[in-house]
């Protein structure tokens, strides 16, 4: 049966989804931002315009890598909520835990209640 990962922001709504989902599914939250630009230079490169950022909780960063990479899960679904800081939450998700496109989806949750 497939497993499937969904990554949230908030641990609140973690828990709320974990229950409508169920066993086949494990959810886990980000607490929000992972990055964030360098707080001692400008964030890009301004020869190549690459732009760079630090993680900010290299703990659940590593956590989080670690669930992808167990292989444990046929999919990652990247459930941010959906406004512009969600989708820059759910990049730099994918980002960071290295998800190829073909192993990652971005889906959203208007309401939880």
């Amino acid at each position: 049966m497939p497993r499937t990962l969904v990554l949230v922001e908030s641990p609140n709504k973690a828990k709320k989804i974990q229950a409508f989902l169920g066993r086949d599914s494990t959810v886990r939250a980000s607490v929000g931002h992972i990055c964030d630009l360098p707080q001692k230079s400008y964030g890009v490169d301004l020869r190549t315009f690459e732009e760079s950022y630090e993680v900010r909780n290299a703990k659940v960063v590593g956590e989080l890598r670690q669930l992808v990479r167990s292989n444990a899960y046929d999919r990652v679904l990247l459930a941010t909520d959906p406004d512009r800081e969600g989708e820059a939450i759910a990049w730099h998700l994918a980002r960071e835990l290295r998800l190829a496109q073909s192993e990652s989806l971005r889906i959203e949750f208007r309401e939880v209640t």
